[in-house]
């Protein structure tokens, strides 16, 4: 059966009309002529609006309760650096009445937002190692300002945060029929006891400042090359995970675009080569987070529409199957030494 409603998690943006959006931005000066377009958004509610003096901006309104005020600002201080470095990313506007991030009250509920130019572009050719090469450098050059200083507040990649807090919230949620609960449990833990061994095998890494979810729906491409969209899952965790959600395909073409992308990467930044042996340890890590990214947010009537195949009993049995077959692979490359 499909999961239902918790009581706990609110339909966020049920008063967020389109009147509503523009009236948020009249109040931060920035004066829409009529028009907008929701752009594809689960986890926020996005708009591209048309302004009166014919420019169009983006506004993005967070998920009330998800972030922190401070998570949010250090999400824009870090595109703004990034756009100070002249690193094409889609950074916030300075506001009237100071500041990037700006509030406005619809009916009891206050949504918070911040607002970018429009950014246009098309996706990148993967299958071109000479486009992989050009992603890689900036990359490269995101990773050498977020190596300057740390987040204090934006979460960590790390085992508790994405693996065993998803797994102990999703057992305790009563959203798992009954008689699917057990085969997942099982293969959850025997996966995540396989991501702990690979963790402990690569031993201590660096950390730095991330986009955190660098796959190709969030790098637009122009004939000027690449930008970078999307920063709302800006992260600490090691290099690689700005990688791994870039590559496709079979293991020999994967390791011909990952060897592509870090050429260009390391015109800036030095990679740790041994962070490659963490590439299917946080891809097991990101299916959980997921399964609990769905679940939490099912109240949100774009979840149901968006995930119909969500909740039912052949979701989680097909999910135990993914990961026992994530934690055999991390097995047999643990074994081979890769």
């Amino acid at each position: 059966m499909s999961p239902s409603p918790s009581p706990s998690i609110d339909t966020p943006y049920a008063g967020l009309t389109p009147e509503a959006v523009l009236d948020a931005l009249d109040s931060v000066g920035l004066r829409g002529d009529g028009r907008l377009i929701q752009l594809n958004s689960y986890e926020n509610r996005v708009f591209q609006v048309f302004l009166e003096d014919g420019s169009v901006v983006v506004p993005k309104f967070y998920r009330p309760g998800r972030w922190t005020d401070e998570q949010i600002l250090e999400e824009h201080a870090f595109a703004r650096e990034l756009h100070e470095a002249e690193i094409p990313v889609a950074a916030p506007l300075e506001l009237d009445g100071g500041g990037t991030l700006a509030r406005f009250d619809v009916e009891g509920q206050t949504y918070r937002f911040g607002v970018a130019a429009r950014r246009s572009g098309r996706a990148p050719e993967l299958e071109d190692p000479a486009v992989l090469e050009w992603i890689g450098r900036f990359i490269g050059r995101i990773h050498a300002v977020g190596a300057t200083r740390p987040f204090e507040h934006r979460l960590r990649l790390d085992i508790a945060t994405y693996g065993t807090g998803p797994r102990d919230w999703l057992l305790g949620s009563e959203l798992i029929p009954l008689d699917a609960e057990s085969g997942w449990k099982q293969a959850v833990d025997a996966a995540l006891e396989q991501v702990q061994q690979r963790f402990d095998e690569v031993g201590a890494f660096r950390t730095l400042r991330l986009h955190g979810d660098c796959h190709t729906g969030n790098v637009l491409w122009t004939d000027a090359g690449p930008h970078f969209v999307d920063l709302d899952d800006a992260l600490t965790g090691p290099a690689v995970q700005d990688f791994w959600m870039l590559l496709s395909g079979e293991p020999v073409a994967m390791r011909r675009q990952l060897d592509s992308l870090l050429a260009g990467y390391e015109d800036f930044m030095e990679f740790d080569w041994r962070e490659l042996r963490l590439i299917e340890a946080l891809r097991t890590l990101r299916m959980i987070h997921y399964s609990a990214w769905i679940a939490r947010r099912w109240n949100d009537p774009a979840f149901p529409v968006a995930f119909p195949w969500f909740g039912g009993r052949g979701y989680w049995n097909e999910q135990a199957t993914r990961l026992l077959e994530q934690a055999e692979t991390l097995r047999a490359s643990s074994s081979a030494g890769h």
